[in-house]
């Protein structure tokens, strides 16, 4: 495999984040832990959101843990590709929408 900036073996490392700084690491996997917890949302549509966002910020570690846990939890590779089409829908979207905003500027400063 080739080096790249992102190792995935580093994602094994994640819980290791607790050792600078114990106190805060230790708060933010509790309350990692509750958040993919079984509530309104099961754990499985939860991992498919995890998936989606994942992919809307663009982080491999992320990517690779929740299609691996998606997969685990039962989400098929048609339901996991329409997750990330609708992330990158949002994603789109949320770039255009914000065209509105130039255009409101272009009308204050040509008019």
């Amino acid at each position: 495999m080739p080096k790249t900036y992102y190792d995935p073996n580093d994602l094994k490392k994640f819980p290791k984040i607790t050792e600078l700084q114990p106190e805060m690491g230790d708060k933010f996997f509790d309350w990692y832990g509750s958040v993919f917890k079984e509530g309104a949302l099961t754990e499985r549509e939860k991992s498919l959101i995890a998936l989606a966002v994942s992919h809307a910020v663009q982080c491999p570690y992320c990517i690779d843990a929740y299609t691996d846990t998606c997969l685990k939890k039962g989400v098929d590779e048609e339901q996991m590709m329409e997750a990330v089409h609708v992330a990158a829908a949002i994603k789109g979207g949320s770039v255009l929408v914000h065209g509105v905003q130039m255009m409101n500027q272009l009308k204050e400063k040509l008019m």
